[in-house]
Protein backbone atom coordinates (compact mmCIF):
# COMPACT_ATOMS: atom_id res chain seq x y z
CA UNK A 1 0.00 0.00 0.00
CA UNK A 2 2.65 1.86 0.76
CA UNK A 3 4.50 1.13 -2.46
CA UNK A 4 1.39 2.15 -4.08
CA UNK A 5 1.00 5.82 -2.73
CA UNK A 6 5.18 6.99 -3.06
CA UNK A 7 4.46 5.88 -6.96
CA UNK A 8 0.71 8.02 -6.56
CA UNK A 9 3.14 10.88 -5.51
CA UNK A 10 5.75 10.44 -7.89
CA UNK A 11 2.94 10.69 -10.64
CA UNK A 12 1.07 13.55 -9.58
CA UNK A 13 5.02 15.80 -8.48
CA UNK A 14 5.76 15.15 -12.28
CA UNK A 15 2.79 16.15 -13.68
CA UNK A 16 2.96 19.06 -11.31
CA UNK A 17 6.72 19.67 -12.63
CA UNK A 18 5.87 19.01 -16.70
CA UNK A 19 2.76 21.54 -16.06
CA UNK A 20 5.56 24.27 -15.20
CA UNK A 21 6.65 26.42 -17.79
CA UNK A 22 10.14 26.43 -19.37
CA UNK A 23 12.40 28.59 -18.52
CA UNK A 24 14.65 30.57 -20.78
CA UNK A 25 18.19 31.60 -20.71
CA UNK A 26 19.09 34.02 -23.23
CA UNK A 27 22.52 34.87 -24.16
CA UNK A 28 24.00 37.55 -26.10
CA UNK A 29 27.56 38.50 -27.19
CA UNK A 30 28.13 41.73 -28.97
CA UNK A 31 29.90 42.00 -32.35
CA UNK A 32 30.28 38.44 -32.20
CA UNK A 33 31.15 36.57 -35.39
CA UNK A 34 29.90 32.74 -36.47
CA UNK A 35 32.94 31.87 -35.93
CA UNK A 36 31.34 28.41 -35.08
CA UNK A 37 30.13 27.58 -38.58
CA UNK A 38 31.85 26.70 -41.69
CA UNK A 39 31.98 28.94 -44.02
CA UNK A 40 33.35 31.77 -42.32
CA UNK A 41 34.96 29.95 -38.83
CA UNK A 42 38.40 31.30 -38.49
CA UNK A 43 40.58 27.74 -38.49
CA UNK A 44 42.07 28.73 -35.16
CA UNK A 45 39.05 30.47 -33.42
CA UNK A 46 39.34 28.76 -29.58
CA UNK A 47 35.68 28.11 -28.65
CA UNK A 48 35.51 24.98 -26.73
CA UNK A 49 32.57 25.86 -24.77
CA UNK A 50 30.01 27.35 -27.60
CA UNK A 51 31.33 24.16 -29.78
CA UNK A 52 30.49 21.69 -26.98
CA UNK A 53 26.79 23.52 -26.40
CA UNK A 54 26.22 23.51 -29.81
CA UNK A 55 26.26 19.69 -29.64
CA UNK A 56 23.53 19.61 -27.60
CA UNK A 57 21.39 22.15 -29.18
CA UNK A 58 20.34 23.32 -32.95
CA UNK A 59 22.74 25.32 -34.37
CA UNK A 60 21.28 27.27 -37.47
CA UNK A 61 23.93 27.57 -39.80
CA UNK A 62 22.54 30.89 -41.66
CA UNK A 63 21.45 33.16 -39.19
CA UNK A 64 21.40 36.64 -39.65
CA UNK A 65 20.89 39.90 -38.17
CA UNK A 66 18.32 42.42 -39.38
CA UNK A 67 20.11 45.77 -38.85
CA UNK A 68 23.56 44.79 -38.60
CA UNK A 69 24.47 47.45 -36.46
CA UNK A 70 23.88 47.32 -31.89
CA UNK A 71 20.75 49.81 -31.64
CA UNK A 72 18.88 49.06 -34.12
CA UNK A 73 19.69 45.48 -34.30
CA UNK A 74 18.72 44.94 -30.62
CA UNK A 75 15.94 47.20 -30.12
CA UNK A 76 14.65 45.18 -33.23
CA UNK A 77 15.24 41.69 -32.22
CA UNK A 78 14.31 41.78 -28.31
CA UNK A 79 10.68 43.87 -29.53
CA UNK A 80 10.36 41.33 -32.46
CA UNK A 81 9.88 44.27 -34.74
CA UNK A 82 11.97 44.88 -38.12
CA UNK A 83 13.63 48.08 -38.32
CA UNK A 84 11.36 49.18 -41.71
CA UNK A 85 8.11 48.26 -39.49
CA UNK A 86 8.77 50.78 -36.81
CA UNK A 87 11.07 53.10 -38.49
CA UNK A 88 13.93 52.51 -36.12
CA UNK A 89 16.54 52.28 -38.59
CA UNK A 90 19.09 53.45 -36.23
CA UNK A 91 20.21 54.87 -33.14
CA UNK A 92 16.94 56.53 -32.21
CA UNK A 93 15.62 55.61 -28.61
CA UNK A 94 13.67 52.59 -29.20
CA UNK A 95 11.44 53.80 -26.35
CA UNK A 96 10.39 56.61 -28.05
CA UNK A 97 9.60 55.37 -31.32
CA UNK A 98 5.54 55.16 -31.66
CA UNK A 99 5.50 51.79 -32.74
CA UNK A 100 8.23 50.26 -30.02
CA UNK A 101 6.89 52.29 -27.31
CA UNK A 102 3.55 51.00 -27.54
CA UNK A 103 4.42 46.98 -28.10
CA UNK A 104 5.75 45.20 -25.55
CA UNK A 105 9.78 44.29 -25.09
CA UNK A 106 10.03 40.28 -24.63
CA UNK A 107 10.87 41.15 -21.33
CA UNK A 108 7.95 43.34 -20.66
CA UNK A 109 6.09 40.49 -22.74
CA UNK A 110 7.57 37.96 -20.54
CA UNK A 111 6.97 39.49 -17.23
CA UNK A 112 3.68 40.17 -17.67
CA UNK A 113 3.20 36.44 -18.31
CA UNK A 114 4.09 35.41 -14.53
CA UNK A 115 7.76 35.19 -15.36
CA UNK A 116 10.70 36.44 -13.14
CA UNK A 117 12.83 38.73 -15.60
CA UNK A 118 16.38 38.84 -14.52
CA UNK A 119 19.13 40.86 -16.76
CA UNK A 120 22.57 42.07 -16.66
CA UNK A 121 25.12 43.61 -18.91
CA UNK A 122 24.30 45.03 -22.42
CA UNK A 123 20.92 43.80 -23.47
CA UNK A 124 19.04 46.55 -25.02
CA UNK A 125 21.28 49.34 -26.39
CA UNK A 126 19.02 51.84 -24.73
CA UNK A 127 18.46 50.79 -20.97
CA UNK A 128 14.98 51.04 -19.33
CA UNK A 129 14.91 50.03 -15.91
CA UNK A 130 11.12 49.34 -15.68
CA UNK A 131 11.20 46.04 -18.27
CA UNK A 132 12.51 44.31 -15.86
CA UNK A 133 11.62 42.25 -12.61
CA UNK A 134 15.74 43.10 -11.87
CA UNK A 135 18.46 44.21 -13.49
CA UNK A 136 22.53 44.06 -11.97
CA UNK A 137 24.84 45.84 -14.38
CA UNK A 138 24.34 48.50 -17.50
CA UNK A 139 27.01 47.94 -20.35
CA UNK A 140 30.23 48.37 -19.42
CA UNK A 141 32.67 48.31 -22.48
CA UNK A 142 35.60 48.46 -20.59
CA UNK A 143 37.83 47.46 -19.40
CA UNK A 144 39.86 50.93 -20.69
CA UNK A 145 42.94 52.28 -20.68
CA UNK A 146 43.37 55.54 -18.50
CA UNK A 147 45.96 57.74 -18.75
CA UNK A 148 45.75 59.63 -15.81
CA UNK A 149 43.52 62.30 -17.14
CA UNK A 150 40.77 60.40 -19.16
CA UNK A 151 39.86 57.32 -21.19
CA UNK A 152 42.49 56.60 -24.52
CA UNK A 153 43.60 54.21 -26.91
CA UNK A 154 46.13 51.64 -25.40
CA UNK A 155 49.75 53.40 -26.04
CA UNK A 156 50.76 49.93 -27.99
CA UNK A 157 48.01 50.75 -31.03
CA UNK A 158 49.84 52.85 -33.52
CA UNK A 159 49.03 56.44 -34.95
CA UNK A 160 46.46 56.88 -36.70
CA UNK A 161 44.92 54.56 -35.88
CA UNK A 162 44.31 54.98 -32.31
CA UNK A 163 43.16 58.63 -32.75
CA UNK A 164 39.64 56.84 -32.92
CA UNK A 165 39.49 56.75 -29.24
CA UNK A 166 39.14 54.37 -26.17
CA UNK A 167 36.65 52.41 -27.61
CA UNK A 168 36.88 51.25 -31.66
CA UNK A 169 41.02 52.56 -31.64
CA UNK A 170 42.43 50.13 -29.10
CA UNK A 171 42.96 46.74 -28.81
CA UNK A 172 45.53 44.86 -26.29
CA UNK A 173 46.43 42.36 -23.55
CA UNK A 174 45.23 43.57 -19.80
CA UNK A 175 49.00 42.07 -19.09
CA UNK A 176 50.39 45.15 -21.06
CA UNK A 177 50.72 47.83 -18.20
CA UNK A 178 53.15 50.13 -19.67
CA UNK A 179 54.70 52.82 -17.48
CA UNK A 180 53.28 56.25 -18.20
CA UNK A 181 51.51 59.41 -16.51
CA UNK A 182 51.06 59.36 -12.48
CA UNK A 183 47.75 57.28 -12.34
CA UNK A 184 47.63 55.33 -15.28
CA UNK A 185 46.25 51.87 -16.17
CA UNK A 186 43.19 49.76 -16.42
CA UNK A 187 39.93 50.93 -15.36
CA UNK A 188 36.49 50.21 -15.87
CA UNK A 189 32.91 51.90 -16.13
CA UNK A 190 32.54 55.63 -17.10
CA UNK A 191 32.30 56.89 -13.30
CA UNK A 192 35.39 58.05 -11.37
CA UNK A 193 38.15 56.05 -12.22
CA UNK A 194 39.44 53.36 -10.02
CA UNK A 195 43.22 51.87 -11.35
CA UNK A 196 42.56 47.52 -11.65
CA UNK A 197 44.95 44.96 -11.42
CA UNK A 198 44.49 42.34 -14.26
CA UNK A 199 47.49 40.46 -14.07
CA UNK A 200 47.06 36.43 -14.56
CA UNK A 201 49.84 36.24 -12.06
CA UNK A 202 46.97 37.25 -9.24
CA UNK A 203 45.10 34.68 -8.20
CA UNK A 204 42.88 37.65 -6.60
CA UNK A 205 42.96 39.55 -9.79
CA UNK A 206 40.40 42.21 -10.91
CA UNK A 207 37.57 40.89 -13.03
CA UNK A 208 36.37 42.18 -16.18
CA UNK A 209 33.12 43.61 -16.45
CA UNK A 210 32.20 39.97 -18.56
CA UNK A 211 33.66 37.65 -15.83
CA UNK A 212 31.51 39.91 -13.31
CA UNK A 213 28.09 39.22 -15.35
CA UNK A 214 29.12 35.57 -15.92
CA UNK A 215 29.61 35.70 -11.97
CA UNK A 216 26.35 37.57 -11.20
CA UNK A 217 24.04 34.75 -13.46
CA UNK A 218 25.22 31.90 -12.04
CA UNK A 219 24.82 33.00 -8.47
CA UNK A 220 20.81 33.75 -10.33
CA UNK A 221 20.76 30.68 -11.57
CA UNK A 222 21.73 29.28 -8.14
CA UNK A 223 19.54 30.90 -6.52
CA UNK A 224 16.35 30.10 -9.05
CA UNK A 225 17.68 26.32 -8.37
CA UNK A 226 16.36 27.21 -4.35
CA UNK A 227 13.08 28.48 -5.11
CA UNK A 228 11.12 25.59 -5.65
CA UNK A 229 7.31 25.89 -7.38
CA UNK A 230 8.39 29.65 -7.67
CA UNK A 231 8.09 32.00 -10.89
CA UNK A 232 9.86 30.81 -13.93
CA UNK A 233 12.50 32.63 -15.07
CA UNK A 234 13.51 34.67 -18.02
CA UNK A 235 17.17 35.06 -17.82
CA UNK A 236 19.51 37.83 -19.87
CA UNK A 237 23.24 38.21 -19.75
CA UNK A 238 24.76 40.66 -22.19
CA UNK A 239 28.46 39.94 -22.81
CA UNK A 240 30.35 43.11 -24.56
CA UNK A 241 32.62 40.98 -26.11
CA UNK A 242 34.18 40.79 -28.78
CA UNK A 243 32.80 44.18 -28.97
CA UNK A 244 36.20 46.93 -29.29
CA UNK A 245 37.77 47.74 -27.16
CA UNK A 246 39.41 44.36 -27.46
CA UNK A 247 41.33 44.12 -24.36
CA UNK A 248 41.14 40.78 -22.36
CA UNK A 249 43.33 39.16 -20.08
CA UNK A 250 46.82 38.11 -21.45
CA UNK A 251 46.04 34.20 -20.92
CA UNK A 252 44.18 34.68 -23.82
CA UNK A 253 46.45 36.39 -26.15
CA UNK A 254 49.01 33.35 -25.18
CA UNK A 255 46.50 31.09 -27.22
CA UNK A 256 47.28 33.13 -30.18
CA UNK A 257 51.65 33.50 -30.48
CA UNK A 258 51.78 36.95 -32.69
CA UNK A 259 53.90 34.29 -35.14
CA UNK A 260 51.27 32.19 -35.70
CA UNK A 261 47.92 33.89 -36.61
CA UNK A 262 46.59 33.34 -39.17
CA UNK A 263 44.79 35.96 -40.83
CA UNK A 264 41.43 35.97 -42.12
CA UNK A 265 40.90 35.01 -46.45
CA UNK A 266 41.55 38.44 -48.00
CA UNK A 267 41.26 39.22 -51.77
CA UNK A 268 43.37 41.61 -53.01
CA UNK A 269 40.56 43.98 -54.99
CA UNK A 270 37.78 42.27 -53.35
CA UNK A 271 36.33 45.73 -52.71
CA UNK A 272 36.30 46.52 -56.91
CA UNK A 273 33.15 44.86 -57.84
CA UNK A 274 31.63 46.33 -54.90
CA UNK A 275 29.39 49.48 -54.14
CA UNK A 276 29.20 50.65 -50.76
CA UNK A 277 31.66 53.01 -51.15
CA UNK A 278 29.51 54.99 -53.46
CA UNK A 279 26.49 54.76 -51.22
CA UNK A 280 24.60 57.55 -49.96
CA UNK A 281 25.51 58.13 -46.55
CA UNK A 282 27.77 55.03 -46.45
CA UNK A 283 30.72 55.78 -48.64
CA UNK A 284 33.88 57.72 -48.02
CA UNK A 285 32.47 58.38 -44.70
CA UNK A 286 31.84 54.99 -43.65
CA UNK A 287 33.70 53.88 -40.22
CA UNK A 288 34.31 50.21 -41.69
CA UNK A 289 36.37 51.88 -44.96
CA UNK A 290 37.59 55.00 -42.46
CA UNK A 291 38.79 51.61 -39.92
CA UNK A 292 40.41 50.63 -42.18
CA UNK A 293 42.66 53.01 -44.52
CA UNK A 294 43.75 53.92 -40.83
CA UNK A 295 45.15 50.46 -39.63
CA UNK A 296 46.79 50.28 -42.94
CA UNK A 297 48.34 53.84 -42.73
CA UNK A 298 49.46 52.59 -38.82
CA UNK A 299 51.29 49.84 -39.86
CA UNK A 300 53.97 49.02 -42.52
CA UNK A 301 51.58 47.50 -44.30
CA UNK A 302 47.89 46.26 -44.25
CA UNK A 303 48.32 42.53 -43.24
CA UNK A 304 50.81 43.43 -40.31
CA UNK A 305 47.60 45.57 -38.90
CA UNK A 306 44.95 42.94 -40.15
CA UNK A 307 47.19 40.38 -38.02
CA UNK A 308 47.34 42.66 -34.83
CA UNK A 309 43.42 43.48 -34.81
CA UNK A 310 42.50 39.69 -35.56
CA UNK A 311 44.66 38.17 -32.38
CA UNK A 312 42.76 40.99 -30.47
CA UNK A 313 39.89 39.59 -31.84
CA UNK A 314 40.38 36.23 -31.10
CA UNK A 315 41.74 36.52 -27.99
CA UNK A 316 38.15 38.48 -26.97
CA UNK A 317 36.53 35.72 -28.64
CA UNK A 318 38.03 33.15 -26.84
CA UNK A 319 37.74 35.15 -23.48
CA UNK A 320 33.58 35.42 -24.07
CA UNK A 321 33.46 31.79 -24.69
CA UNK A 322 34.91 31.07 -21.55
CA UNK A 323 32.08 33.53 -19.77
CA UNK A 324 29.48 31.85 -21.68
CA UNK A 325 30.68 28.24 -20.61
CA UNK A 326 30.59 29.37 -17.11
CA UNK A 327 26.85 29.92 -17.13
CA UNK A 328 26.24 27.17 -18.90
CA UNK A 329 27.84 24.94 -17.12
CA UNK A 330 26.30 26.08 -14.07
CA UNK A 331 23.02 25.39 -15.52
CA UNK A 332 23.41 22.34 -16.74
CA UNK A 333 24.96 21.12 -13.47
CA UNK A 334 21.46 22.03 -12.07
CA UNK A 335 18.67 20.44 -12.10
CA UNK A 336 16.74 23.72 -14.06
CA UNK A 337 18.40 21.91 -17.04
CA UNK A 338 15.93 19.88 -18.24
CA UNK A 339 13.38 22.58 -18.17
CA UNK A 340 15.26 25.58 -19.69
CA UNK A 341 15.19 26.83 -22.88
CA UNK A 342 18.78 28.06 -23.69
CA UNK A 343 19.63 30.59 -26.72
CA UNK A 344 23.14 31.81 -27.73
CA UNK A 345 23.60 34.09 -30.13
CA UNK A 346 24.91 37.99 -31.20
CA UNK A 347 23.63 41.23 -32.32
CA UNK A 348 25.81 41.15 -35.57
CA UNK A 349 29.10 40.14 -36.87
CA UNK A 350 32.40 41.96 -37.91
CA UNK A 351 34.33 42.59 -41.47
CA UNK A 352 38.00 41.58 -40.35
CA UNK A 353 39.19 43.38 -43.02
CA UNK A 354 37.16 41.76 -46.31
CA UNK A 355 36.75 44.19 -49.48
CA UNK A 356 38.64 46.54 -47.25
CA UNK A 357 36.42 46.94 -44.46
CA UNK A 358 36.84 46.75 -40.52
CA UNK A 359 33.82 47.49 -38.78
CA UNK A 360 29.99 45.82 -38.50
CA UNK A 361 27.21 47.91 -40.38
CA UNK A 362 27.50 46.49 -43.81
CA UNK A 363 25.05 44.43 -46.08
CA UNK A 364 28.35 41.78 -47.01
CA UNK A 365 27.80 38.06 -44.80
CA UNK A 366 30.76 38.87 -42.14
CA UNK A 367 28.42 42.01 -41.02
CA UNK A 368 25.07 40.28 -41.15
CA UNK A 369 25.75 36.81 -40.10
CA UNK A 370 25.26 35.45 -36.59
CA UNK A 371 25.86 32.50 -34.59
CA UNK A 372 22.60 30.95 -33.29
CA UNK A 373 22.12 27.70 -31.53
CA UNK A 374 19.44 26.83 -29.67
CA UNK A 375 18.22 23.96 -26.79
CA UNK A 376 14.87 23.47 -26.33
CA UNK A 377 14.55 20.36 -24.11
CA UNK A 378 12.32 17.21 -24.85
CA UNK A 379 12.10 19.55 -28.50
CA UNK A 380 15.31 20.05 -30.06
CA UNK A 381 17.62 17.43 -31.68
CA UNK A 382 20.69 17.53 -30.54
CA UNK A 383 23.75 18.60 -32.55
CA UNK A 384 21.42 19.09 -35.57
CA UNK A 385 22.01 21.65 -38.04
CA UNK A 386 19.59 23.80 -39.67
CA UNK A 387 20.83 25.21 -43.29
CA UNK A 388 17.31 27.40 -43.91
CA UNK A 389 17.73 31.15 -43.47
CA UNK A 390 16.35 32.79 -40.22
CA UNK A 391 17.09 35.82 -38.24
CA UNK A 392 17.12 37.84 -34.91
CA UNK A 393 13.46 38.79 -35.77
CA UNK A 394 12.04 35.00 -35.25
CA UNK A 395 13.87 34.77 -31.62
CA UNK A 396 10.57 36.43 -29.54
CA UNK A 397 8.16 34.48 -31.99
CA UNK A 398 10.45 31.20 -31.36
CA UNK A 399 10.47 31.76 -27.30
CA UNK A 400 6.94 32.82 -26.93
CA UNK A 401 5.77 29.46 -28.55
CA UNK A 402 8.46 27.50 -27.03
CA UNK A 403 6.89 28.47 -23.69
CA UNK A 404 2.88 28.54 -24.48
CA UNK A 405 2.78 31.78 -24.52
CA UNK A 406 -0.90 33.79 -25.99
CA UNK A 407 -1.51 36.84 -24.90
CA UNK A 408 -1.17 39.76 -27.21
CA UNK A 409 2.40 41.37 -27.27
CA UNK A 410 1.14 44.92 -28.33
CA UNK A 411 0.35 47.66 -25.23
CA UNK A 412 -2.17 48.69 -27.65
CA UNK A 413 -3.53 49.22 -31.39
CA UNK A 414 -0.88 51.44 -31.65
CA UNK A 415 1.99 48.47 -31.75
CA UNK A 416 2.67 45.94 -33.90
CA UNK A 417 2.48 42.38 -34.45
CA UNK A 418 5.77 40.23 -33.98
CA UNK A 419 7.34 40.28 -37.56
CA UNK A 420 9.51 36.97 -37.22
CA UNK A 421 8.17 33.25 -37.11
CA UNK A 422 8.31 30.59 -34.53
CA UNK A 423 11.79 28.41 -35.63
CA UNK A 424 10.24 25.69 -33.43
CA UNK A 425 9.74 22.95 -36.60
CA UNK A 426 13.53 23.56 -37.38
CA UNK A 427 14.21 22.72 -33.58
CA UNK A 428 12.41 19.52 -34.26
CA UNK A 429 13.95 18.57 -37.89
CA UNK A 430 16.51 20.75 -39.53
CA UNK A 431 15.15 20.03 -42.68
CA UNK A 432 11.24 21.00 -42.15
CA UNK A 433 9.49 22.29 -44.49
CA UNK A 434 6.53 23.29 -42.27
CA UNK A 435 8.57 27.04 -41.38
CA UNK A 436 5.92 29.57 -41.55
CA UNK A 437 8.11 32.02 -42.76
CA UNK A 438 10.19 33.28 -45.60
CA UNK A 439 12.74 31.49 -47.37
CA UNK A 440 15.45 34.53 -47.13
CA UNK A 441 16.62 36.52 -44.14
CA UNK A 442 15.93 40.04 -44.79
CA UNK A 443 19.09 42.80 -43.45
CA UNK A 444 19.35 46.57 -43.92
CA UNK A 445 21.52 49.17 -43.36
CA UNK A 446 20.75 52.67 -42.46
CA UNK A 447 21.38 55.89 -44.85
CA UNK A 448 21.78 58.87 -43.14
CA UNK A 449 19.27 61.18 -41.19
CA UNK A 450 18.59 63.16 -44.53
CA UNK A 451 16.62 59.81 -45.40
CA UNK A 452 15.15 58.66 -41.82
CA UNK A 453 11.77 58.38 -43.34
CA UNK A 454 12.29 57.12 -46.25
CA UNK A 455 12.74 53.33 -47.25
CA UNK A 456 13.49 53.34 -50.77
CA UNK A 457 16.56 55.27 -49.75
CA UNK A 458 17.75 52.31 -47.51
CA UNK A 459 20.34 50.28 -48.40
CA UNK A 460 18.99 46.16 -48.42
CA UNK A 461 19.99 42.80 -48.86
CA UNK A 462 18.03 39.31 -48.67
CA UNK A 463 20.15 36.37 -48.39
CA UNK A 464 18.96 32.61 -49.81
CA UNK A 465 20.37 29.44 -48.88
CA UNK A 466 22.43 29.88 -52.16
CA UNK A 467 22.72 33.43 -52.93
CA UNK A 468 23.31 37.06 -51.49
CA UNK A 469 21.59 39.65 -53.55
CA UNK A 470 22.04 43.72 -52.40
CA UNK A 471 20.32 46.61 -53.31
CA UNK A 472 21.39 50.17 -52.47
CA UNK A 473 19.59 53.54 -52.49
CA UNK A 474 21.76 54.27 -55.82
CA UNK A 475 20.17 51.49 -57.21
CA UNK A 476 23.71 49.54 -58.07
CA UNK A 477 23.63 45.91 -57.31
CA UNK A 478 25.45 42.91 -56.09
CA UNK A 479 24.70 39.57 -56.24
CA UNK A 480 26.57 36.10 -54.54
CA UNK A 481 26.59 32.48 -55.29
CA UNK A 482 27.11 31.29 -52.07
CA UNK A 483 27.72 27.89 -53.22
CA UNK A 484 30.25 28.76 -55.97
CA UNK A 485 31.61 31.52 -53.47
CA UNK A 486 31.03 31.70 -49.86
CA UNK A 487 33.42 34.40 -49.29
CA UNK A 488 31.07 36.56 -51.85
CA UNK A 489 34.48 37.50 -53.86
CA UNK A 490 32.82 37.61 -57.31
CA UNK A 491 29.82 40.09 -57.68
CA UNK A 492 27.80 38.86 -60.24
CA UNK A 493 25.00 41.49 -60.64
CA UNK A 494 26.20 42.18 -63.97
CA UNK A 495 26.54 38.73 -65.70
CA UNK A 496 23.83 38.11 -67.78
CA UNK A 497 23.68 34.90 -66.76
CA UNK A 498 22.58 35.47 -63.46
CA UNK A 499 19.64 38.25 -64.76
CA UNK A 500 16.90 35.64 -63.71
CA UNK A 501 18.33 34.80 -60.17
CA UNK A 502 19.08 38.48 -59.31
CA UNK A 503 15.36 39.31 -60.83
CA UNK A 504 14.05 36.44 -58.64
CA UNK A 505 15.86 38.14 -55.37
CA UNK A 506 14.85 41.44 -55.94
CA UNK A 507 11.26 40.28 -56.21
CA UNK A 508 12.06 38.64 -52.72
CA UNK A 509 13.37 41.67 -51.40
CA UNK A 510 10.61 43.68 -52.48
CA UNK A 511 7.85 41.35 -51.35
CA UNK A 512 9.74 41.13 -47.70
CA UNK A 513 8.72 45.59 -47.24
CA UNK A 514 5.66 47.07 -46.44
CA UNK A 515 3.56 46.74 -49.95
CA UNK A 516 2.61 50.71 -49.64
CA UNK A 517 6.57 51.36 -49.69
CA UNK A 518 9.11 51.40 -52.41
CA UNK A 519 12.88 50.91 -52.62
CA UNK A 520 15.77 52.33 -54.78
CA UNK A 521 15.01 51.18 -58.61
CA UNK A 522 17.15 48.76 -60.04
CA UNK A 523 20.08 49.93 -62.22
CA UNK A 524 19.34 48.98 -66.41
CA UNK A 525 21.44 45.61 -66.94
CA UNK A 526 24.28 46.16 -68.12
CA UNK A 527 25.24 44.65 -71.63
CA UNK A 528 27.68 41.47 -72.32
CA UNK A 529 30.43 43.47 -73.39
CA UNK A 530 30.12 45.47 -70.56
CA UNK A 531 30.17 41.95 -68.71
CA UNK A 532 33.03 40.85 -70.52
CA UNK A 533 35.08 44.15 -69.52
CA UNK A 534 34.54 43.95 -65.98
CA UNK A 535 35.66 39.91 -66.20
CA UNK A 536 38.87 41.32 -68.07
CA UNK A 537 39.76 43.58 -65.34
CA UNK A 538 39.74 41.32 -62.53
CA UNK A 539 41.39 38.53 -64.91
CA UNK A 540 43.85 39.93 -67.25
CA UNK A 541 45.50 36.95 -67.50
CA UNK A 542 42.53 35.82 -69.35
CA UNK A 543 44.05 37.96 -73.00
CA UNK A 544 45.98 34.88 -73.98
CA UNK A 545 47.33 36.28 -77.38
CA UNK A 546 48.50 39.65 -75.40
CA UNK A 547 46.40 41.56 -77.71
CA UNK A 548 44.77 43.89 -75.17
CA UNK A 549 41.29 42.98 -75.29
CA UNK A 550 39.50 39.78 -74.42
CA UNK A 551 37.43 37.85 -76.90
CA UNK A 552 34.60 35.37 -75.50
CA UNK A 553 36.79 32.08 -76.36
CA UNK A 554 39.02 33.79 -73.98
CA UNK A 555 37.12 34.64 -71.53
CA UNK A 556 35.08 30.95 -71.51
CA UNK A 557 38.25 29.12 -71.69
CA UNK A 558 40.08 31.06 -68.71
CA UNK A 559 36.50 30.17 -66.77
CA UNK A 560 36.81 26.61 -67.20
CA UNK A 561 40.17 26.70 -66.34
CA UNK A 562 39.69 28.28 -62.94
CA UNK A 563 36.53 25.69 -62.77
Amino acid sequence: MKKLFYLFLCLITSIAVAKQPPNVLLIVCDDLNDYISEPGAHPQAKTPNFSSFAKSAVRFKNAYSNNPVCAPSRASFLTGIYPHTSMNLFWGKWFENPVLKNSKTIMAYFKDNGYHVAGTGKLMHHHVKGEWSEYKNKADYGPFWYDGKERVAHPSVPKPFNDIGCIDGSFASLGDVPKGAPGSGWITGWTRPKLLDFSDANPDRDLTPDEVNAKWAIGKIRQFEKQHNEKPFFLSVGFIRPHTPLHVPQKYFDLFPEDEVQLPLLKEGDKDDTYLHLADASGKESKGIKYFKLLKESYPNKLEGVKAFTRAYLASVAAVDDCIGQVVKALDNSPLKENTIVIITSDHGWNMGEKDFLFKNSLWEESTRVPMVIRAPGISKNGAVVNHPVSLIDIYPTLRDLCGLKTDTRKNDRGALLDGHSMRPFLINPTSKEWSGSDIALSMVYAGPKHSKDLKKQHWTVRSERYRYILYNSGKEELYDHNNDPHEWTNLASNPEYNSVKTLMNSKLIQSLPKNKSVATTEKPKSNDYWKQQYFKRNPSADTNGDGSLSWAELNAHKKKAI
